[in-house]
């Protein structure tokens, strides 16, 4: 299932050891080679510079709860893991990247992106069209087969009348595992049940 960062930003990070929340996220890493997220930036109360990173290759779920862990030693610092650093000190970030065509033609900024919640895959990224362009199209929807080049400074896609000219459809998460936050047992804390998106309602 697909889901969006500006969702992300804020989601729990649910231990199954500790019964509860333990963090949120921050912000997604992600690899401008392939548009995959690697890790995410983390803050919370038991969070500091040597356990601030979720790889993503340890959570064990993804639902509206939050991403599900076994337990607080999943957590690790920015220097753990070789790849984690080597796209940490990249300093890279997909939001407020400017989107061009090949031929040179200004699309516009990116505003969000959309992921797959299986693989953390980068699928659409969404689009500010500039005032100029932006009465008929406010937001573009541009998959990632359209992208050509991804620099520190822009994305480059192929031909603007080939890319997706819509505003992106939220979608709810299905979880793929059982989750066990869903149920009350005995000694057993469960965080809250409340998305971000449910707290702004």
């Amino acid at each position: 299932m697909l889901t969006y960062n500006s969702k992300l930003i804020g989601t729990p990070i649910l231990s199954v050891q500790a019964g509860g929340a333990i963090a949120s996220i921050v912000a997604p890493v992600v690899n401008p080679d392939n548009l995959k997220i690697l890790a995410f930036k983390l803050q919370g109360p038991i969070v500091n510079a040597a356990n601030n990173i979720l790889d993503v290759k340890s959570v064990r779920e993804y639902s509206p709860l939050g991403l599900v862990i076994d337990d607080n030693d999943e957590l690790i610092g920015p220097e753990d893991v070789v790849k984690i650093k080597e796209v940490l000190d990249l300093n890279f970030d997909l939001i407020g990247l400017k989107v061009e065509t090949k031929k040179g033609s200004k699309l516009g900024k990116i505003i969000d992106f959309s992921l797959t919640s299986e693989d953390f895959t980068i699928q659409q990224i969404i689009v500010k069209r500039p005032t100029i362009k932006s009465f008929m199209d406010p937001e573009l929807t541009i998959h990632r087969r359209e992208i050509v080049e991804v620099t520190d400074y822009k994305v480059i896609v192929k031909d603007e009348e080939k890319v997706i000219k819509a505003r992106a459809a939220k979608e709810d998460f299905v979880p793929n595992f059982v989750n066990p936050f869903r149920t009350h047992e005995p000694g057993f804390a469960p965080a809250d049940t409340k998305t971000p998106a449910d707290k702004d309602n």
